[in-house]
């Protein structure tokens, strides 16, 4: 592939983590961020933008000459950046605003499961009290209230309290009840370009803000791949179940989804479901998956934006580990503090490259010095020959940072680092990733 100048649309811990990648690839000859954060901007230029506006983002993308866009966040998607970028003639890596539903609305991407044969938890489309009072009775404890549009990671109720499920659907209007499911949940992304459909590794994130799974659902708290407790043929299962079926739909329904297919599965005692669909790389999971591919990611990126993923060879993995913690503001996930130093992040961060730091709401201050700047601050990553030796350094990192009042959980990845049975370490407590 010949150098490409890359654009990454977002601000996150998972553009860090996308930024980070694209910098180590030898094919990019510029790395550029909008807006990014603090940390994104040791790796690339920033730049100011609404990365709602698709006209501001395509005049960026143009006036910069980029030969690859990437649009990070699903906002953006849902708004149809990605058709603003396309539509100037820029290969751009995110799907288009009508492909994008299929996060944007629960109930579309329920619908389309449905066409396709993907096994999914059964369902109610609510819009009034009632409804969802009914849906509610059908089905029964634990009850599972998901509105049905974006929801920033917090869209989702899982209860035993019958008057917590009612409030969150009246609090959120048109909603979808489904049944819950038990097992673990996986996480896994695929790449497809509307056609051909190349899965990644698949990780696990724990939602719950505290240890033991307890306390609110989050944005997600942290994660780790490989799972050693679910055998190689999960990620073929899953391509042939769920993945090529959806894209197949999709392009039949003349909306091709081109990008980054990311499935929340639950592994239940009656085989795989489909908690929800992301039409974008997921947080905090990105920074494990990414943390193990050895194939250079632009090209990866840049043969999904232009249909020719079915030339690419086979992706290439190490043979380790990685777990990622999250650092939280004081307060989150309900009423984060903003605006206090970060320090140590230079301590954290190993000399070979085992151990990182990756910014998710940061800024810089007037004298240059980091602060936080959201709920989830900083995603500290490590890896390792395993599992123990990851999570090790990784912890080992996020006692070296200092912020006033922030909180992490201890036990990510512990049950599974042991080679115990981490069926409990993910529970269906998702929202929008």
């Amino acid at each position: 592939m010949p150098g490409v100048k890359v654009l990454v649309i977002g601000g996150g811990a998972r553009e860090h983590a996308l930024c980070r990648s694209l910098s180590l690839d030898p094919d990019v000859t510029e790395l550029h961020c909008a807006p990014g954060n603090a940390g994104i901007a040791q790796v690339a230029r920033l730049h100011p933008v609404d990365q709602l506006d698709g006209a501001a983002v395509a005049d960026l993308a143009a006036g910069l000459g980029a030969g690859l866009v990437v649009v990070g966040p699903e906002a953006p998607l849902v708004a149809g950046v990605a058709d603003a970028v396309r539509d100037r003639g820029i290969p751009v890596f995110g799907p288009s605003r009508e492909a994008a539903l299929l996060e944007g609305s629960k109930a579309f991407a329920k619908d389309v499961m449905a066409a396709a044969g993907v096994p999914t938890a059964r369902s109610y489309v609510c819009t009034t009290p009632e409804e969802a009072a009914d849906a509610l009775d059908a089905f029964g404890a634990p009850y599972v209230v998901k509105d049905d549009g974006l929801a920033a990671g917090k869209g989702v109720v899982v209860t035993s309290d019958l008057q917590e499920a009612l409030a969150h659907a009246a609090a959120c209007g048109r909603v979808v009840i489904e049944e819950f499911l038990d097992g673990p949940e996986v996480s896994l992304f695929a790449v497809t370009d509307g056609t051909t459909v190349v899965p990644l590794q698949p990780a696990q994130d724990f939602k719950r803000a505290h240890d033991g799974d307890e306390g609110p659902n989050t944005g997600g708290m942290g994660a780790y791949s490989p799972l050693p407790w679910a055998g190689p043929e999960l990620v073929d299962e899953v391509l042939a179940t769920v993945l090529q079926p959806t894209v197949d739909e999709l392009r039949r329904r003349g909306t091709p989804f081109s990008g980054l297919l990311y499935a929340g599965l639950a592994i239940t005692s009656r085989g795989v479901r489909v908690i929800e669909f992301n039409a974008r790389f997921g947080d905090p999971e990105t920074q494990v998956v990414l943390a193990r591919l050895r194939t250079p990611l632009a090209g990866l990126l840049l043969a999904a934006a232009t249909g020719r993923l079915d030339e690419l060879e086979p992706l290439r993995w190490s043979d380790g580990a990685a777990v990622t913690v999250v650092v939280a503001a004081e307060g989150y996930p309900a009423s984060p503090r903003s605006g206090d130093p970060v320090e140590g992040l230079a301590e954290a961060e190993a000399a070979d490259g085992t151990a990182y730091v990756l910014h998710a709401g940061t800024r810089l201050g007037e004298d240059g010095a980091v602060l936080s700047a959201g709920g989830r601050v900083l995603s500290v990553t490590a890896v390792g020959e395993d599992l123990a030796l990851a999570r090790r350094r990784a912890y080992d990192a996020v006692a070296r940072i200092r912020l006033a009042g922030s909180h992490h959980r201890t036990d990510i990845a512990l049950r599974a680092a042991g080679g115990q049975d981490a069926g409990r370490d993910g529970r269906q407590d998702d929202g929008a990733r």
